[in-house]
């Protein structure tokens, strides 16, 4: 049979396509954008016919009908990184989460300690071989497409067909359906003046030369933003976004020194806008890969002068950062910033950057501290952390004493706060 065959018989609508789901089942949804809106949409329509089924995903992006702590029974999302529609169920406890490294999602599904019965996912149009590229969110999915029993895809001729291994053939798929909604959009965070000083001490250590992983926020976009004067900058990162696509456009982007993978930019989700995803399609110079190899610190390692940057919301006096809830209550989750963290640590020339406003609030709460807030989970630790900067400057940590970790911190807090900093870090008999 031919693949224009197999396609045809295989293409039926969102509610058909979705029958493979069976009660008790895991369906693993990509990253962000990479979410199929028809076939989500579809199972929260029929929620109520399921019992036991848990969607699993890093950042979902829509508030589907089956998040609702009243069908929890039937449909429930189970969280590997919160975002806006998810955040509220968990924090008031119907959302469950799995703490993992970003890398390491994979390992775990393949290993069956954490379950894929069914992928849904997002896909380009099929190519003239039968395949289709998952180009927006290959991270964990091509694991769970090996593990799962069914692959159901939602075929839109707005996603990119990307290069990398992203691909799955008409052959795999136990079901399609068609859409043709636009991709969304996620427009670029709110930088201000906080955001441009901090990104303005990030930028000047960055050399020519240098292989950047840049996460989400306001602060790594206003390093990218003060970028455009480098040269011959590479990308090795876990999201490809707008910033990275304008440093290619402007020719800062050029990837000729990465000594890994050189001449190839690699990403492994896609978040952005509809030109982002237009430049992602059949791009020779950038590559689509699973999280495991984007983010496996020892691959992205290799890359000589790697530079990480990520941002916390908290940091105590040991360097440990607080980037994923505010105590006990989840916020976000663990992603990528330890596994890149941890490459751009043993990269030759490699720094690893966590950014950080020096205050919420309106610079009523330091985000400094002595101490996390009790449960604040700990996504970088204290022996992995190295350069910690705020609008206040910069602190080298890695290789410190706890005294010279202390007063580092201590010297780029707001002003207002620096006093009783002090005078903690005293009674702790730190200083």
């Amino acid at each position: 049979m031919s693949v224009q065959a197999l396609y045809q018989q295989k293409k039926m609508a969102p509610l058909d396509a979705i029958r493979v789901v069976k009660n008790g089942d895991t369906i693993v949804v990509p990253t962000g954008v990479g979410e199929p809106p028809a076939l989500l949409t579809a199972l929260s329509d029929v929620r109520r016919e399921y019992r036991g089924v848990q969607i699993s995903q890093i950042l979902p992006l829509r508030k589907y009908g089956y998040i609702d702590p009243e069908t929890t029974e039937n449909v429930r999302h189970t969280a590997y990184f919160f975002g806006g529609a998810t955040r509220p169920g968990g924090q008031e406890g119907w959302i469950d989460f799995v703490p993992a490294y970003f890398s390491e999602l994979p390992v775990l599904i393949q290993r069956g300690q954490t379950p894929a019965d069914i992928v849904f996912a997002m896909a380009s149009p099929m190519d003239s071989h039968g395949f289709f590229s998952l180009s927006l969110g290959p991270d964990y999915t091509m694991a769970a497409i090996a593990k799962a029993r069914a692959v159901v895809l939602e075929v839109n001729p707005n996603v990119p067909f990307a290069n990398g291994n992203c691909h799955i053939h008409v052959s795999q798929v136990a079901a399609l359906t068609e859409s043709n909604d636009p991709i969304l959009e996620v427009g670029l965070p709110k930088i201000g003046p906080v955001q441009q000083a901090i990104g303005k001490y990030v930028a000047e250590m960055i050399p020519d030369g240098a292989t950047l992983q840049i996460g989400y926020g306001g602060i790594p976009d206003a390093v990218v933003m003060q970028l455009t004067d480098k040269h011959d900058l590479g990308i090795h990162t876990e999201m490809v976004g707008d910033g990275i696509m304008t440093l290619v456009e402007a020719g800062v982007v050029t990837n000729r020194k990465k000594n890994y993978l050189p001449g190839k930019m690699v990403a492994t989700f896609a978040l952005g806008s509809k030109k982002l995803y237009q430049f992602m399609d059949r791009n020779p110079s950038l590559e689509m890969h699973p999280v495991d190899f984007t983010n496996d610190p020892y691959l992205a390692g290799q890359n000589d002068n790697l530079h990480a940057i990520n941002a916390t919301m908290q940091i105590d006096f040991m360097g440990q950062c607080g980037s994923e809830s505010l105590g006990f209550s989840p916020y976000s989750g663990t992603g990528g910033q330890s596994d890149f963290v941890r490459a751009a640590n043993r990269s030759n020339g490699g720094k690893a950057f966590i950014v950080l406003p020096s205050t919420a609030k309106d610079d009523t709460i330091s985000r400094i501290v002595p101490t996390l807030t009790a449960g604040t989970h700990v996504s970088t630790s204290k022996n992995d952390i190295n350069y910690v900067v705020t609008e206040f400057g910069v602190a080298q940590l890695r290789g410190k004493t706890a005294k010279q970790r202390a007063e580092a911190l201590i010297n780029i807090a707001h002003p207002n706060f620096r006093g009783e900093l002090r005078e903690a870090a005293k009674k702790m008999r730190i200083l």
